[in-house]
């Protein structure tokens, strides 16, 4: 990525992680306007910003694709764990259930 020298400051690591922090369980829309809320407080690169944002958002559609793969996941294993249970032979001298 090209920076380019614009006067202004970009996030650093530690303000990102602090940001970060601060809207983790906020819904998208109200976590962007704190972040545009403390970006305006200081003289910050709206590209930095944005950029930013873009990794909030991408962060937060990771983990609900992946709270989705675990909920499929679970939905699998349930029903693998139901059909070996129903397919096991029952020992002699019981009568099936099923």
């Amino acid at each position: 990525m090209e920076q380019q020298n614009t006067g202004l400051r970009a996030l650093d690591s530690i303000e990102r992680a602090k940001l970060g922090i601060k809207v983790f369980n906020m819904p998208f829309d109200e976590a962007e306007e704190v972040i545009d809320a403390y970006a305006s407080q200081g003289d910050y690169d709206p590209a930095s910003v944005e950029l930013f944002k873009e990794q909030l958002d991408t962060q937060r559609h990771i983990q609900e694709k992946s709270v989705e793969l675990f909920s499929t996941g679970a939905q699998i294993l349930r029903l693998v764990v139901n059909a070996v249970l129903k397919n096991m032979p029952s020992p002699p001298g019981e009568t099936s259930k099923s």
